[in-house]
């Protein structure tokens, strides 16, 4: 199923739940079973040719070539139904908590359990993650009660006041509450499951295997679609929980400071933290630092600009969680900027300390040979920084830029405006100079940005796509000064026209087979060291491979393609960590990013990728 059929699929299932919510589930119940009934019915056709043949046997046949093909074919097949009747799920990555470790927190998991009237939850996790989710996980295989298991991060108990932290666990135990919450319990168990079984199923070979291999590309993308609107659903319900124990106002201000923090500690602590590697070469814990800047109320210039991203944000058939604007009118709440936590929901925690020092060491353990490769890297930076810097006289425009680039490596806010200017006073319109300089201008002075970025636009058909991109949310700051709607209109244009050829550059780079039209990738140096950098930040990364696409309509268009070795994820996690790099990765050109599977095979990737670029085991 293309994509387009799918977001079809996923619009006639919100129609349909809109129009009779009830009739819309009981389809949903209905196309699940489905699933199941496959299986039973491999069950009975293995069972079934096993008594016809044994039956056969005792009645005085003869035992033919014929017959005994059968038996092997439905012994085979009964064994790899039962195999699938019996999937195991692995329980969530973290630290299981006992009561004692968090007394606080587990009494107000009670007394939000005695308001809603819900299941127990009877496993709470502590991990890393900046994140808090409830997993129901059956306990026989397909089959049997469920189990509950809670996991919250712990940055997320530094980044929230006590009350907004219990609004997140309210929402994620909304997922429970009530008939609708079993419903959409049972269906989420039932996705995780036939993801497992598919997975089992690309691993054998034979008929059983083509068979069920054929029968899932048909039925997955389809129960997919057709429970999307289901799942989006069950996270405003979710929300509406939260709000009657909480009040709305306090989940409104828990959902907007999660996105502007998030954001933050993306885009501002992790980067911070990893450059620290340049002058320590041994692992630094991040979470003792995290859990005081956390507290600290956000820069407003950052903060503005993380809700006004978060604001334009629009929801999409890749996620089924509704984005903020969204929820927040589900809730009845005007967006904007909350007032920050005072004080942290650490306390739910009897040993906060023992906690921040536990995930300081496991951090350090998990990252110690990767912080050493970047701290190579950073010295050699350095190294490089330090022979441009001799040579400053005699550089020319390439190399200045690289200074420049090389410094902000270092230090992002190292001054080298001056560097990018010199590069443009030896190559008028260089394209890494302009950009570079465009970052660097302040917001408030939007007319030199502005006039920075036309003559990029102008001078690089290559960054007309960046460069407008840049413009249009320079014009869409209030902050940087007063509206110009001649401006904005004509940048909007420039910002159609510009996707609209990156949009054909994508399909080529998506439609054509993932090793034609490839040669080793045209990476500087510098440009590799943080891609790599970025692979190193990315944990469930172990190998990566680089190609550059060489594409016919858009030659001077520098686009790749990334092979990953993920080895402890699904493919459902896969797809949306691929999905999320390919924003993400500092790569100068867009990129598809892929994982070493059925297609491509691992196989392939080492014969045909000119060789890894990167190993975690390095």
């Amino acid at each position: 199923m293309d994509r387009a059929d799918f977001v079809h699929l996923v619009r006639l299932s919100e129609h349909a739940s809109a129009d009779d919510s009830d009739g819309y589930r009981r389809g949903v119940a209905v196309f699940a079973a489905l699933g199941y009934l496959w299986v039973f019915a491999c069950l009975g056709l293995a069972a079934g040719i096993i008594a016809w043949v044994v039956g056969g046997l005792g009645q005085g046949a003869r035992f033919s070539f014929t017959r005994g093909w059968l038996l092997l074919f439905a012994l085979g097949l009964l064994w790899a139904t039962l195999r699938a009747l019996w999937v195991r799920f692995d329980e969530p990555d973290g630290v299981p908590l006992e009561r004692a470790d968090a007394p606080a927190l587990f009494e107000a998991l009670d007394r939000i359990r005695q308001r809603i009237d819900g299941p127990a939850v009877h496993r709470v996790y502590l991990d890393n993650e900046f994140n808090a989710s409830i997993r129901q996980l059956p306990r026989f295989g397909l089959f049997g009660g469920a189990v509950n298991h809670l996991s919250i991060g712990l940055p997320l108990l530094m980044a929230l006041d006590r009350r907004r932290l219990l609004s997140v666990l309210a929402h994620e135990y909304g997922h429970l509450r009530g008939n609708h919450g079993k419903l959409s319990a049972w269906i989420y168990r039932t996705r995780m499951s036939w993801l497992k079984l598919d997975a089992s199923f690309q691993r054998d070979e034979g008929v059983m295997a083509f068979a069920s291999q054929a029968f899932f590309r048909w039925y997955f993308p389809r129960f997919a679609a057709k429970t999307f609107a289901l799942a989006r659903q069950d996270e405003y319900e979710a929300d509406r929980v939260a709000a009657r124990l909480l009040g709305t106002r306090v989940v409104a201000g828990a959902l907007t400071e999660i996105v502007v923090k998030s954001a933050w500690y993306a885009e501002t602590f992790w980067p911070a933290h990893w450059s620290r590697a340049a002058g320590e070469p041994i692992p630094a814990g991040p979470f003792s630092a995290m859990a005081s800047q956390l507290r600290t109320p956000m820069a407003p210039d950052f903060a503005r600009a993380a809700l006004r991203a978060a604001l334009r944000s629009v929801s999409d058939v890749d996620d089924t969680h509704p984005v903020l604007r969204d929820r927040l009118e589900a809730l009845d709440e005007k967006p904007g900027l909350p007032s920050w936590s005072e004080k942290s929901a650490l306390a739910l925690l009897a040993d906060a300390p023992r906690w921040t020092a536990h995930f300081d060491d496991e951090w350090r353990r998990d990252h110690a040979t990767d912080w050493k490769q970047h701290h190579a890297y950073l010295v050699r930076v350095g190294e490089r920084v330090a022979a441009l810097a001799a040579s400053a006289g005699c550089n020319n425009a390439d190399e200045m830029v690289e200074w420049a680039d090389c410094a902000r490596r270092l230090d992002a806010a190292a001054d080298v405006r001056g560097h990018y200017e010199r590069a443009l006073q030896l190559t008028e319109n260089h394209p890494g100079a302009l950009r570079g300089l465009a970052q660097l201008l302040p917001a408030q002075d939007r007319g030199a940005r502005l006039a920075v970025l036309e003559r990029l636009h102008e001078s690089s058909v290559a960054s007309r796509w960046w460069a407008a991109r840049t413009a249009v949310a320079a014009l869409e700051d209030p902050d940087a000064g007063g509206h110009d709607e001649r401006a904005l209109k004509l940048w909007r244009e420039r910002t159609k026209t510009a996707e609209e050829a990156e949009q054909r550059a994508w399909e080529e780079i998506t439609a054509t087979p993932c090793f034609s039209q490839i040669t080793r990738h045209d990476l500087s140096e510098f440009e590799l060291g943080e891609l790599k950098a970025d692979l190193a930040r990315c944990m469930p990364v172990s190998r990566a491979w680089l190609v550059r696409k060489n594409l016919r309509e858009f030659p001077w268009r520098r686009a790749y393609v990334v092979f990953l070795e993920l080895p402890q994820m699904g493919d459902d996690e896969r797809w949306q960590l691929c999905r999320q790099l390919e924003q993400t990765l500092s790569l100068p050109g867009a990129a598809l990013v892929l994982w070493a599977g059925h297609s491509p095979t691992l196989e392939q990737i080492e014969r045909q990728a000119f060789g890894e670029i990167w190993s975690r085991a390095a």
